[in-house]
């Protein structure tokens, strides 16, 4: 007696397509992932890979924004584990911002297939906001900072977290050293008096 394989739902079936994609890309790198090469590695028909992702921007957005997913989680269940001091948590976010540079390579790759992207800067710019928003409810608490005043900071913490991962990414520094530098700029971000 055979059996017909079920069909998997609309929602499996794109998260079976975004598990592969990710493979490709772990494989042969962003070049190496078109519609065509996802539908014969996923072992599906061309035009169900055209329903769910319409084109390569469309599906490599796709994997970003589920990065992107990921490691908002992984940030925020981190930062609910931390002891509420904030030189702690200052490197519990340090940890999990570096966490995406090792234990998601594709991201960097991914965010660099899709530069010039109209799309793919709404959703850097909104994983921006999201970050430093994150950031700052986790340390207003200990900070003396208006809302805004703490939220602009940590904008800017973000920017020198990403030059640091660049610097990471070319191999001039260490994971360590990029937790401990980063750590540093956030716990100094929390000095609200000036020298005088």
């Amino acid at each position: 007696m055979t059996t017909t394989p079920s069909r998997l739902s609309k929602y499996a079936r794109r998260e079976q397509l975004l598990d592969t994609a990710m493979a490709v890309v772990r494989a042969q790198g962003t070049d190496g992932l078109t519609l065509v090469t996802l539908a014969e590695a996923a072992g599906v028909s061309r035009p169900i890979v055209y329903d769910h992702f319409g084109t390569r921007p469309g599906l490599l957005l796709a994997l970003y924004r589920r990065l992107e997913e990921r490691h908002r989680t992984a940030t925020t269940q981190a930062l609910r584990g931390a002891a509420h001091i904030p030189g702690e948590i200052a490197r519990v976010m340090s940890t999990a911002y570096f966490a995406c540079a090792t234990d998601m390579p594709e991201f960097n790759a991914i965010s660099a297939a899709l530069k010039g992207n109209p799309e793919m800067e709404a959703i850097q710019y909104e994983m921006l906001d999201n970050y430093a928003e994150a950031m700052a409810a986790a340390l207003l608490p200990h900070s003396s900072l208006t809302t805004e005043g703490l939220r602009l900071r940590c904008i800017g913490v973000l920017g020198a977290a990403e030059a640091i991962a660049a610097e990471l990414n070319r191999e001039r520094t260490t994971i360590a050293d990029a937790i401990t530098a980063l750590t540093d700029l956030i716990a100094g971000s929390l000095d609200t008096e000036p020298d005088r």
